[in-house]
Parts: structure tokens; C-alpha cells; sequence
């Protein structure tokens, strides 16, 4: 294998796969970066054995091949070398480096001895654009389970019917849903639990232009990203076993209040009120009276903080208390500029919606 590379095209190929890399792993291959070289085209494949990414980058190859090289020191490399153009060559399990006035030589491991990449070939293909799944991604993952004990909770669920995708996640305190309408290659349903780390790794790698190619087998997914002159990106998950719970039963039929708000107000009274919660004390009041929303923090250790906001609201008078957190992620990851806040009573879960598929439900805390 022999081939030279822009530094910045290298650099960008080597952090899109670095972080699956465990830095914790016993196996050596782990640790290495795949480099595949073809066709004027360098691919770069890391994994830890669960999830698996690939990056296609232009490359000027001399003679193909492919080796696998620690990913750590070889972007640390990349990054600090003087000169725009690195070269590459393989010989005896040793990869010399050129660039610049530098030069290094890297032991490697051979390419046979790193993880086969899952084969996809006959699968039914999805296609959805990128931007619309990178939304429904960002609406919807900040709300997975990092409870180990919950491990079906532990992953976005994703289904596929009735012309629609639908995306969830929940905790067990709260629960976020987005919906987009897709055409669907044949008629059976599918459903899918995709972990946290395949989630966090397609978010950082969807674009706003092209589409996602989705496969899906019995217990593993695939996502290709195509981008210009055949440069891509794939990644390739286990997927989370098990059956995901009934998430429309703690969905509210219907709610006795709806008040719409301007969502940047909402967010930074929240975000004001959350500086007076602790540890121990960590929910905000919303007190919603006749045309007025009063946020109020109270922490014994703390102190207090108290605001209000003028809205439009005729009903009974009402309290509850919500995790400001909670009721702060969903409204970071919209854009609209009016939320519609639904809700009965203090006991009661509350609902955000906006004009577009989607909701989150946020379940109310109990205060003394």
C-alpha cells in the first residue's frame, strides 16, 4: 500500500471513526485504525465490536491495499506534522510517514486480523434524507436512558410503518417523540432499538444534503451517509435486544390546560430558576394564575428565586413542579418559536408540543 493525503482530508477521516475506539480494550486490533486503500480513495474503519464506522476520503493511491495502525498516534501525527500532503507506505507490518521535514515509521497489525465488517448485501434498503433524521435524532436522543439496570431503555427506538418513521426515547421521567412521514419498500413493519453510541456517532456524521441508506437485519443496522465524489461515511451497530415498553400509555389522551409560550422566554426563566435548585432540591414551580406563569425555586441550602412571564391563561389556578433540566432539553433542541405547554394538575404528567410530529412528556415532581 503506498498512497499520499491533505492533511485536513486525513485528519477529517481519522476523527469521524476515533471515537468507537475503547481506550480500554485487551484486544491490540481494537485500538487500530483499518486503512483501506482503492481507487484514488482511502477508507478508514475503527471498531469496538458493538458499533463499527467507516470513512471514505480522496486520496492519490500509488499501489492499493490496507493495514491497521493505533488510531491515537497516528492522528496525533497527522495533526502535528509541518506539511499539507502526507505520504504513506507499507512494508514488513510497518508504516513509514512522510510529511514535510518529518518522518516516522508505526507499527501496524495486518489487515486479516481485524474485525470483518457485517454484510448487509440483499437487505431491504430505506432512504431517508439526512437533515430530517439528524432533527428527529436531536429532538429525541437527549432523552435515553443512561440507567444500565434499564437496558432495553438504553437506545432510541426506531419504527418503521405505516408510511412513517417513528423515533423514542424515554427514562422512565420523561419521554420525547418525533414523527416524519417516508415512503416504506414493502409492507411489513420494523422495529429496532439502536444503543447510545451508534446514535451519538450518526448524529456527529448526518449532513444537511443527501440521504441515509438504512439496513436492517435480525439484531444488527447499518446507516450509510453518501456525500460528493463517492466520499462517505457507514456505520454499522448491534442493536439492543429485547422488547421495548408500551410508550403510548404514558402518553395523556388529553389534558384540561394548553398554554402557548415563547419557547426562548421559557428556556432562560428555566435556565434562571435552575441556578437557586440543588442536589436535594432540584425542581421549579410553575404556577400558572390568570394571564401569568410564575417560576419559583426554593432550596434550604440555596435560597430562592422567583419570576414571572405573561401569558394567555384564563383557567383554575395551578402548580407543578418539573426537573428545570428536563423541561430545558426538549426546548434547546427545537427551533419553532412558540411552544404549547399541555397540563391538568400537579400530579399529572406534563406535554410540549409544537406544530410538527412531535411531543415530550415530562413527568411532574412531588414537593412538600
Amino acid at each position: 500500500m503506498k498512497l499520499s493525503i491533505g492533511q485536513e482530508e486525513f485528519i477529517l477521516g481519522l476523527q469521524s471513526v476515533q471515537n468507537v475506539v475503547s481506550t480500554r480494550t485487551t484486544l491490540p486490533i481494537l485500538s487500530n485504525v483499518l486503512l483501506s486503500a482503492a481507487e484514488n480513495r482511502l477508507t478508514l474503519t475503527a471498531t469496538d465490536l458493538d458499533v463499527t464506522i467507516s470513512k471514505t476520503v480522496e486520496a492519490k493511491v500509488e499501489s492499493e491495499g490496507s493495514f491497521t495502525i493505533p488510531v491515537k498516534k497516528l492522528l496525533s501525527i497527522a495533526r502535528e506534522v509541518g506539511g499539507s500532503l502526507i505520504e504513506m507506505e507499507v512494508s514488513n507490518n510497518q508504516c513509514s510517514i512522510k510529511s514535510g521535514s518529518s518522518s516516522y515509521k508505526v507499527n501496524g497489525l495486518p489487515s486479516e486480523e481485524f474485525p470483518p465488517i457485517p454484510d448487509f448485501s440483499g437487505q431491504t434498503t430505506i432512504l431517508m434524507p439526512q437533515d430530517k433524521v439528524k432533527t428527529m435524532l436531536r429532538r429525541t436522543s437527549f432523552a435515553v436512558s443512561t440507567d444500565e439496570n434499564r437496558y432495553v431503555l438504553n437506545g432510541l427506538y426506531l419504527s418503521f410503518k405505516e408510511s412513517k418513521l417513528t423515533m423514542v426515547a424515554t427514562d422512565g421521567r420523561r419521554l420525547a417523540l418525533a414523527e416524519e412521514d417516508m415512503e416504506l419498500p414493502g409492507d411489513s413493519p420494523m422495529e429496532l432499538i439502536v444503543p447510545t453510541k451508534a446514535i451519538q456517532e450518526l448524529s456527529r456524521q448526518l449532513g444537511e444534503e443527501g440521504n441515509v441508506e438504512i439496513q436492517i437485519t435480525e439484531n444488527q443496522v447499518s446507516f450509510g451517509l453518501e456525500e460528493k465524489k463517492g466520499k462517505g461515511s457507514l456505520i454499522v451497530s448491534k442493536l439492543v435486544e429485547g422488547a421495548y415498553p408500551n410508550y403510548k400509555q404514558v402518553i395523556p389522551a388529553e389534558s384540561q390546560h394548553r398554554v402557548t409560550l415563547d419557547k426562548e422566554e421559557l428556556l432562560h426563566a428555566l435556565r434562571r430558576a435552575e441556578i437557586m435548585t440543588s442536589e436535594k432540591a432540584n425542581s421549579v414551580k410553575l404556577t400558572f394564575t390568570e394571564n401569568n406563569l410564575t417560576f419559583t425555586a426554593n432550596s434550604p441550602e440555596v435560597g430562592e428565586s422567583r419570576e414571572s412571564m405573561a401569558i394567555k391563561y384564563g383557567g383554575d389556578e395551578t402548580s407543578i413542579a418539573f426537573n428545570p433540566q428536563f423541561f430545558i432539553d426538549p426546548l434547546k433542541a427545537l427551533e419553532e418559536e412558540e411552544v404549547h405547554f399541555e397540563f391538568t394538575d400537579q400530579l399529572s404528567p406534563g406535554v410540549v408540543k409544537v406544530n410538527h410530529p412531535f411531543l415530550y412528556v415530562i413527568m411532574p415532581m412531588r414537593t412538600s
